[in-house]
């Protein structure tokens, strides 16, 4: 039968807070929508503290649509700022003409597929060739040079803060990967994925094809070219991660005063979790969806789809479903209404606080919770545990050394479970100011409704939004891997739905930040327009760069013409910057290449401006420029 408890509180190993921290939602406020009179509160707030005038031209929360216009008061024309990415003595003041032309030759050999598609075979010739120290020094003064900061957290030192004198920030991303072959992956990811009850056939599976492993793509590294990929070995290979990350973590608290640090959730633990944690957040959202079309409500946004309490028992007590559920909502909800959304629905799952009662899903049929897997192992239940644990070591470190931690978003059938133990994090950390960067992949169809709820979320509860904004990294191989196994694409049909998506996401964010001024987003993105876009929406909005809300982000060794004119600008710009030896970043670099081609190919202005800054420099005798900082 459906009903609703609350499970023994779980203590963690060697920590002093309880798991529940992590898996609940013990702070829920109220989950009343504000009220005009709540907004206009907000709005003299945020005028008081010099930010946009907002008048009646700007849409409501409830008005959204992604499609926002709104008029310029005086106030923000007097503050309109414009940056110029076609000055190139501007953007390049920070490389010396020995770094232009690298690019230039790095950029041109990346076009050309057949150094691409066999660079790895090339990169192994060389080294033996060359021999490992020459070929060392060959990568750094071409490729490795071009793409990543050093070798070390002390190696990397003079790039950051380089660029940082020239108001460029960092993201640093420990980019060493292990060389395996396919096969080794594949087995390695069957193992890892798959659980003790599956493997044994015990008991009926009730799982779903997406959220399975499947061999043929076990190897998460096909079809991604910019993204590492991390495949489980053991406990204490996950503990070798995180006590990298938090060498990267104090690396970038020691070399900048406001950095980032990018982690990924696979290198933390057993990815079998969140498989089943993903699996399982997306059954109780279909099963929302499904009694508010019995409601007569579907085919509303996520958050305007409410559900009548006094409906719902009914509907559910039909099913034979067991407890008062108008009782617990109501009880749960300050102001109640009669009515819950999506997010009250959410709580359901907080409440369970021992992962394998997690693990349950609703059988709309039968109307009863089933358990994803009839048997449930212990060391599988300390192996999820300790991945929360150490994801929460990590948040303690980047607290302590004053850094934000970007969590790096992953594929469609980890991203459910990582986005909401993210959140549950930022529920925890992000109380006095953003600590925790979650990460929404605009490729796919879903991103609005995972933006919007938890935007509201964060609202309801007082705690500081942050986000990063991405198109995507995974578009082939999900594209793939969801025809081949039969379940809807997840990615927006065209690039254009997906240009139309970053910048309804973009908008919705960016509203929240005039309105309050307690949400923050880095625009994550190589593309110009985009990027103007934004500059346009923040003056229109009277968003200011020393507000230190609004942050552009591009990758080292690509996009300078955006990244540091930005920077000298006054805006906080960030480059993602990737270290570790030579030897072991080799995989990443690989990818990188390939990447690169399909970049170069729309990327000319790029490459004309260097060259023009090239033939300036040599017209005007400054060959031999030296950047000062």
């Amino acid at each position: 039968m459906f009903y609703v408890r609350a499970a023994p509180v779980l203590t963690r190993t060697g920590a002093d807070i309880p798991l529940r921290r992590l898996l609940s939602g013990r702070r829920l406020r109220s989950t009343v929508s504000s009220t005009p009179a709540d907004q206009a509160e907000r709005r003299d707030d945020v005028s008081s503290r010099g930010g946009a005038t907002l008048d009646s031209a700007r849409p409501g929360r409830g008005e959204r649509d992604g499609t926002t216009t709104t008029t310029t008061t005086a106030a923000a024309a007097a503050n309109e700022i414009s940056v110029d990415f076609d000055q190139t003595q501007e953007a390049y003041r920070s490389k010396d003409s020995l770094e232009l032309l690298r690019s230039l030759v790095v950029f041109k050999l990346c076009s050309y597929d057949f150094l691409v598609d066999k660079n790895k075979e090339i990169m192994d010739l060389g080294k033996k060739i060359m021999g490992p120290k020459a070929f060392s020094q060959f990568m750094k003064m071409t490729f490795y040079g071009q793409f990543v900061a050093g070798e070390d957290h002390m190696a990397i030192r003079p790039l950051i803060q380089k660029n940082q004198a020239f108001g460029v920030g960092s993201v640093l991303d420990y980019s060493v990967e292990e060389d395996i072959s396919q096969e080794e992956a594949e087995q390695k990811e069957m193992d890892s994925c798959v659980s003790a009850a599956e493997k044994q056939s015990i008991g009926e599976d009730h799982r779903e094809k997406k959220y399975k492993a499947h061999k043929q793509f076990g190897d998460r590294r096909g079809g991604v070219t910019g993204a590492r990929t991390y495949f489980y070995a053991d406990e204490a290979k996950c503990d070798q991660h995180m006590e990298t990350f938090i060498k990267c973590i104090k690396a970038s608290g020691g070399s900048s005063m406001d950095g980032f640090s990018a982690v990924k959730m696979t290198a933390l633990g057993r990815p079998q979790f969140l498989l089943q944690f993903s699996e399982v957040l997306v059954k109780w959202r279909g099963f929302f969806t499904f009694l508010a079309s019995q409601q007569g409500k579907d085919g509303l946004e996520a958050l305007d789809q409410k559900l009548e309490l006094k409906q719902l028992q009914e509907f559910l007590t039909k099913l034979g479903a067991e407890g008062d559920f108008y009782g617990w909502f109501s009880g749960r909800k300050e102001g109640s209404c009669g009515t819950i959304d999506m997010l009250d629905w959410n709580s359901l799952i907080d409440d369970r606080t021992k992962i394998s009662d997690l693990l349950v899903v609703p059988n709309v049929k039968l109307g009863k919770l089933e358990p994803l897997l009839e048997t449930f192992t212990k060391e599988e239940e300390k192996q999820m545990k300790r991945m929360l644990q150490r994801m929460d070591v990590l948040v303690k470190h980047a607290v302590e050394n004053g850094v934000r931690l970007m969590v790096d978003a992953e594929q469609t059938y980890f991203q459910p479970a990582i986005s909401r133990l993210t959140l549950e994090m930022q529920r925890l950390y992000n109380r006095e100011k953003p600590v925790i960067f979650n990460t929404y992949q605009c490729y796919l169809k879903d991103a609005y409704d995972n933006v919007t709820m938890d935007v509201e979320l964060s609202r309801r509860e007082g705690w500081h939004f942050a986000a990063k904004l991405v198109r995507g990294a995974y578009m082939y191989q999900e594209r793939e891997r969801a025809e081949e196994l039969g379940y809807e694409d997840p990615i927006n049909p065209n690039y254009e739905s997906t240009n139309r998506m970053y910048h309804r996401c973009l908008d919705y964010v960016l509203d929240e930040i005039a309105l309050n001024l307690n949400a923050n987003v880095m625009v994550a993105s190589h593309n110009e327009d985009t990027v103007k876009y934004t500059l346009r929406r923040m003056n229109e909005l009277g968003l200011l760069p020393t507000d230190n809300k609004v942050y552009f982000g591009q990758l080292l060794g690509m996009c300078d013409q955006i990244s540091f004119p930005l920077g000298q600008a006054g805006f906080p710009v960030y480059k993602y910057v990737p270290y570790g030896p030579v030897d072991e970043v080799m995989p990443y670099l690989s990818r990188r290449a390939q990447e690169n081609r399909g970049f170069m190919r729309g990327a000319q202005k790029e490459r004309e401006l260097l060259w023009q800054e090239l033939k300036r420099r040599l017209a005007s005798g400054e060959l031999l420029y030296r950047p000062v900082y």
